[in-house]
This record gives C-alpha cells, structure tokens and sequence, in this order.
C-alpha cells in the first residue's frame, strides 16, 4: 500500500448499491483522493453493525435506520454514529411466491406492482387464512431496523394487515432470500436488488411491488461511521465523502451500466449472473418469469452531489417507525437525536456546497 494514501476499511453486504464503495475502490476514485480503501464482503446486517461498533471497520455500507437505532441505544453494541451520505435510493421490491402471486391476481392485483392494488389482494388472502385459523403467511426482512421491514410493515398496514398479529415476520440475510421462497421457508419478503429478480428468474418468486411506489426517492443505504471516527478522522471522512460522491455520479450515468453490472457480478462481489443485476440498474424490471419489460424511472439510484446529501427529515421519518413498530418510545429529544444523525453539515463542508443552494432541497423534505 502506498505509504502516502490514508487507510480506511469499509463493510458491506452483497447488494447492487452497494455500488458507491465498490466503485470508490475499483476505479481509482479513492485514490485521487488520498485513501486507501479496503472492502470486506460480510454476510449479515448485524455482522457490519457489530464490527464497526468495536472497530474492525472504519466505515460501513449501511441500512439507512441502523446508525439511528445505534445511536439512541436500541440495539446491541450501540454506539452514537452519523450518517453522512446516501449512498443509494430505492432498490428495494417486496417479492412473493408464485403460487401466492396466483392467488393475488384471482382477487385483482396490479400487474405493475400498485401498491394499493396489490396490498388489498394479499388482504384479502390474509384475512381468509386468519378467519380459517390457517398458518399465518411468512415474510423475510433484512433486519428489524431497516427500511425493508418498515416498507413491508407500511404496506400490509395500509391495506388493513396487522404485521404484528395476522403474518409472521422473519429475519435473513439479504443474500439466501430467494433460497429461502424457493424452499418454502417463507411466503414473501422484502429485500434489495438483485435477490428479487433472482426469484423472478428462477422461477420462484413474483415482485409484486416496490420501494419507490411505496415511499418515493427515499433512502435505501448510507455511508455509517462512528461519532467518535468522524471526530478523530475530519480529513479523511471529507476525502472519502469526495470520493464516494464522484463514484456515485458514475454509477448513476446510464452508459456506464453495463461496465458496472459486470463489476459487482463478480465472485468476489454479488457472485451473481450480470443478466440478474442488470434490471435495476437500468431500470427495465421484469416483475415475473415470462412477462414483458418495463421502465420503472428510479427504481434504483445513484446520485453525488446534492442528491446525496442526508436530510433531518428522512431520521425523523425512521424514527417515527421505531415509534409506530414499538421498537422506541416517542420522545422529542430522541426525534432529535434521529434527525441530527442525518445532518447535512459534513458532507455540504466535505463537498464546498454553498448553503443556499441545498436549503430549498432541505425545506422540502422537512415540509
């Protein structure tokens, strides 16, 4: 390693975005910037959680609520963190089997993945096998504090589903999802690109909607780092938010998809076929085995700049799920602590952005 680049190490789970970091590292875009930054592949959330909670890792890919729930010590080896980028929005679907997609489409479910439409479906279902004292159906999160368990829980609320009392809700890593429907473990889950469409082209599994149906451009991931390795290390953060910010604006250009598909299908990466991370990327989503492409504008993306800046808004969002799911209790010093967590102030420093050019961005998503 060049004595000259300073070292970081950063976490991350198998998934399409966690692109940002990958590209950081593969196309020299740390480099320009001082760092030497070294990936690690883990294989759970509560893995990357732990390990930067006792040091291991510098830096990590990160479910956008974990630094929060960390922070306001809900969850094991807490410790206060910041969450100070984005690193991907949307990229998340919520996928069932194909013999409960079956069913949903006998009682009216969109075929382009309505999330009204198709919740109502998957009601009615639920509701039938309750009324009948059947097995409850079986969905797969992430983790408890993830935007995966957030939207599923939203989703079945909104159509009148209690996920506390009328399914039941399991937690798997990210990455054996598709084998877990495929065996009949589960009925359902809620999981980022590609294991979504791994399904669909195993003929398994049917997606049935998505996160930005659900809650437009909103976070997916997030750089996470420790309060007290941003405080120690200014320099380095604001180098290696440069960095991540030039990656991200590459990742999102639409000619570079397919040099980017190719990349995190590696073995060493998502070890998957390049066809199965190519939908998201470009956004042409196959929701089912045999059915016809479409254009899901924003599905997944990527964005440097001002696109990637953390709003207060968006902790404030989060934690006022931990309060809905009774994971935390509301209070407004703890809102607080949610919305500093996703601060702007440094990476707009780490990126020179001019104050009034973000503030009309930071009113909207507090309006």
């Amino acid at each position: 390693m060049d004595p000259n680049l300073r070292p970081v190490i950063a976490g991350f789970i198998p998934l399409l975005d966690c692109a940002v970091p990958v590209v950081a590292s593969e196309l020299g875009f740390a480099e320009e910037e001082g760092i030497a930054l070294k990936l690690v592949r883990e294989t759970s959330w509560a893995n990357i959680r732990d390990r930067i909670s006792v040091g291991h890792f510098d830096v990590a890919h990160m479910l956008a609520p974990m630094p929060i729930a960390a922070t306001l010590n809900l969850t094991s080896l807490a410790v206060p963190m910041k969450a100070p980028m984005l690193l991907g929005l949307g990229g998340n679907a919520i996928t069932v089997s194909t013999d409960l997609w079956q069913q949903m489409t006998d009682t009216g479910a969109d075929l382009k993945g309505d999330p009204v439409s198709t919740g109502k479906a998957l009601a009615s279902l639920v509701f039938s096998r309750y009324s009948n004292g059947n097995q409850p159906l079986r969905f797969g999160v992430v983790h408890p504090f993830s935007g995966h368990a957030y939207e599923l829980r939203y989703w079945l609320a909104a159509a009148g589903v209690d996920p506390d009392n009328h399914v039941e809700i399991a937690v798997l890593a990210p990455q054996v999802m598709a084998d877990a429907l495929r065996a009949k473990q589960i009925d359902g889950y809620c999981v980022g690109e590609p294991w979504n469409t791994a399904a669909v082209s195993a003929g398994t599994g049917r997606i049935v909607t998505y996160k930005q149906a659900i809650w437009p451009d909103s976070p997916e991931k997030v750089l996470g780092v420790t309060q007290t390795w941003a405080e120690r290390n200014p320099e380095t953060l604001s180098a290696l938010l440069r960095a991540f910010s030039a990656a991200a604006d590459w990742c999102a250009s639409p000619e570079n998809a397919g040099h980017l598909s190719g990349i995190l299908s590696r073995s060493d990466l998502l070890s998957c076929p390049l066809e199965i991370c190519m939908p998201a990327i470009t956004g042409q989503m196959r929701f089912g085995t045999g059915e016809p492409e479409f254009s899901v504008p924003g599905f997944l993306s990527f964005s440097g700049g001002t696109k990637a800046v953390p709003m207060p808004a968006h902790g404030r969002w989060f934690f006022e799920q931990m309060v809905r799911w009774r994971q935390a209790l509301a209070s407004e010093e703890a809102s607080l602590q949610a919305e500093a967590v996703f601060s702007p102030q440094i990476y707009r420093t780490a990126l020179g952005l001019d104050e009034s050019w973000l503030e009309p961005a930071i009113k909207l998503f507090d309006a």
